[in-house]
């Protein structure tokens, strides 16, 4: 048996010599339908003709009619099998990517390969193996002729290769084929099915069989299926890859354009207090070596809320130590929201904006609180930095959300916005900042954090 593209296969699961499972079903359920019929229904006209006294030719046209209506009964009977059928295989399928949904979109990777084979072949009674490659390498095998047929070996199948260069579906129905050299493997014929994302095949998904008269359109069918439901929850997990990486670049985007300001204006503060207070220099040196070190360690992971905030006193006190007393901070954390989990590097550029931006020019000076409140009615928490600088007013609030520069937002929309996206990445579309602000009177940029 040959491989070949997917019409071809068709047409070949079609031929006589492979009758296969669906048409045996149904012409089994048939045959039986028509012969039991037409023993009921000729024993009963018989014995109706002989009680009275029907001439031969009376029988015989019923005996006709009745027949008709049988076959008519096995045509209807053998209509509904293939839908039933079908259905069946829908369920099963949909089934198996519900279960096998959080590990595909993980990747092709071995762990997840071999716990998506292992559920595939528990719902697939008919097959007797399931296998899962990338473009070199099987990464997942379940069934029989596991013993040797072991994750991690280069692909050696030529079908595979073959189906990886094509990109389309390839048939195999016998054990050269498979190409297997252990000579008493069990396995006998296959269906090899491309994985693949925007049209690039990235893997296949493998159904081996005992016997090539398993080898059904209804199988192929199945197995063709099943290999777009989990194409299509890797594209989705792809597309969560990319988010996260993208919400990580822009994390370090974030940091590029903060921390050469904060960095130089925080050695320059040190430097002055070597000459004047050399203790209160050695001091500030830790606390700065500390924030960056860091700043380096969890730039890329989600830390809790409580140590967010060392992380902003850390930053805090290098901030006091250039400004004195023409700036205070104030924290007042619910101790149920300390244990949330939030995205490194959250409150700090918003505090940081409050010092740059908020600054008056009269020298006054400025206070900043930070406060996290739980909303009892939902279960969320109301998270705020605020301050009584110096303002802005409703045009400039909205176009530093949005990251518009103007003549007062120098960085600050570019801040607001990064902030604002990593925000609805890490939690929900439904979290978000706001900004409330008015000249002369202060600025509050608030966010909503959902527990659930």
């Amino acid at each position: 048996m040959t491989t070949g593209t997917p019409d071809t296969t068709k047409a070949r699961l079609h031929n006589p010599r492979y009758p296969g499972r669906l048409e045996g079903v149904v012409r089994s359920d048939a045959l039986s339908i028509v012969a039991v019929a037409g023993i009921i229904l000729t024993s009963g006209v018989t014995v109706l003709g002989i009680l009275a006294r029907w001439s031969v030719g009376v029988v015989i046209a019923a005996l006709a009619v009745l027949v008709i209506i049988a076959l008519a009964v096995a045509v209807a009977q053998v209509m509904r099998g293939p839908d039933r059928l079908r259905a069946l295989e829908s369920d099963r399928m949909l089934s198996i990517a519900s279960e096998a949904v959080s590990y595909i979109r993980g990747g092709l990777t071995e762990e997840n390969a071999q716990k998506v084979c292992e559920i595939i072949l528990t719902h697939t009674p008919d097959a007797a193996a399931c296998a899962i490659t990338d473009t070199t390498r099987v990464l997942g095998f379940a069934g029989a002729g596991a013993d040797h047929h072991t994750p991690g070996r280069t692909i050696v199948t030529q079908a595979t290769k073959n189906a990886l260069k094509r990109n389309a579906t390839e048939v195999v129905g016998s054990k050269d084929e498979i190409g297997c050299p252990k000579a008493d493997c069990p396995l006998h014929a296959a269906i090899i099915v491309v994985l693949d994302i925007a049209g690039r095949a990235v893997g296949t998904l493998k159904y081996y069989y005992e016997s090539e008269r398993s080898l059904t359109e209804s199988a192929l069918t199945g197995a063709e299926g099943l290999a777009r439901l989990l194409s299509t929850q890797l594209v989705i997990g792809e597309l969560e890859a990319q988010t996260a990486l993208a919400t990580s670049l822009e994390l370090k985007a974030l940091q590029a354009q903060i921390n050469p300001h904060f960095l130089f204006n925080t050695l320059n503060t040190i430097s002055a207090y070597i000459r004047t207070d050399p203790t209160a220099a050695r001091h500030l040196l830790r606390q700065f070596a500390a924030f960056y070190r860091r700043t380096l360690q969890h730039a890329d992971e989600p830390i809790t809320v409580d140590l967010e905030l060392e992380y902003l006193t850390q930053y805090f006190e290098l901030e006091q130590a250039r400004f004195g007393d023409r700036v205070s901070l104030s924290i007042d954390i619910d101790d149920a929201a300390r244990d949330l989990p939030m995205p490194s590097f959250m409150l700090q550029p918003l505090v940081e904006n409050s010092i740059a931006h908020g600054m008056r020019a009269d020298g006054e000076a400025l206070s900043i609180v930070v406060s996290a409140v739980c909303d009892r009615s939902d279960g969320s928490y109301l998270f705020t930095v605020s301050d009584d600088g110096c303002g802005m007013n409703a045009d400039a609030a909205v176009a530093a959300l949005k990251g518009a520069v103007s003549e007062r937002s120098d960085g600050l929309g570019i801040a607001l916005r990064n902030v604002n996206e990593r925000l609805r990445g890490f939690y929900s579309e439904r979290t978000t900042l706001a900004i409330d602000s008015a000249e002369g009177y202060g600025t509050r940029v608030s966010f909503r954090v959902y527990a659930d």
